[in-house]
């Protein structure tokens, strides 16, 4: 098999993840194995998945089946609120590594900070227990904001290696970037085209993809390559697994960059996103 294309970025633990890789929610298990052998074939090698999105066993089964040594590969997964304590996260882990079928996963996320519980800082805890133990590579967060990290430091003196957040164009997240640029966090987007909100249709995007030759979706996600951020877009088409993944031929110019993040809708944009202060599971 052909080596990936994909580049990857050191993180804080010693552990360097793909600059871009495949999200697979909503794909169930039966779907979902073949859409990750087919994505490991095309070069990808960051898998994303979650014990809420109920297909760790099938991704499981496409990572197994898919022709490539388990350490080419990078498997991140993410544990619920139910797991949020030093015993439910040597729980969480055990259970989806097997589920997958596999002897580890290489990130273990916290998938929501759910603060009205108060448990967050013990799953952390829990975490860096695991890294210490040898049982996962690196540690992070999902959804995350500067308040939740914030206490994670406090409390632990440790930073996550990744913080997995919504994160587009027209949800720039400066503030939780910059923060990230300041504590040696990687940042991860979730939902790195938009979800289907219309920002590919943006003249901004149309009018770079044309001016390279590209899809509006290979503009953005190389936007997000420019800015050293993580995506993990999600399909289940052979033809945009492709696509999405072509995006290391070209780069985007500083002019082009700026009038990318111009289209960040600022507090409107932060309204419209799910709130992790009232949101998660």
């Amino acid at each position: 098999m052909p080596p990936s294309p994909v580049p990857t970025v050191p993180l804080a633990h010693g552990a360097r993840m793909p600059l871009l890789g495949l999200g697979t929610w909503p794909l169930d298990d039966r779907a979902v194995s073949g859409v990750v052998e087919q994505a490991i074939g095309l070069g990808y090698r960051l898998i994303d998945t979650a014990h809420n999105y109920g297909n760790e066993k099938g991704v499981g089964a496409g990572v197994r089946g898919a022709g490539v040594t388990r350490e080419e590969l990078f498997v991140t997964t993410k544990f619920n609120k139910r797991s949020h304590s030093v015993r439910g996260v040597r729980r969480a882990v055990a259970q989806s590594t097997r589920r997958m079928g596999l002897d580890y996963v290489d990130l273990l996320l916290i998938h929501w900070p759910t603060p009205w519980r108060d448990r967050y800082v013990d799953a952390w805890k829990g975490l860096i227990e695991l890294m210490k133990d040898g049982q996962v590579r690196a540690i992070g967060v999902s959804n995350f904001k500067t308040t939740h990290l914030d206490r994670l430091l406090a409390e632990t003196g440790v930073a996550p290696d990744v913080n997995q957040i919504q994160l587009d164009p027209r949800l720039g997240r400066d503030a939780v970037r910059a923060y990230r640029a300041e504590h040696s966090i990687v940042t991860e987007a979730w939902s790195p085209l938009g979800a289907g909100t219309g920002l590919l249709d943006e003249p901004v995007i149309t009018r770079i993809a044309a001016a390279h030759g590209r899809s509006p979706a290979q503009i953005v996600l190389r936007w997000h390559v420019e800015l050293g951020v993580v995506a993990v877009p999600k399909s289940a088409s052979a033809a945009r697994l492709a696509e999405n993944i072509d995006v290391f031929g070209f780069c985007l110019t500083a002019e082009e960059i700026a009038a990318i993040a111009g289209l960040d809708r600022g507090a409107a944009g932060e309204a419209d996103a799910l709130d992790s202060d009232v949101f998660g599971h």
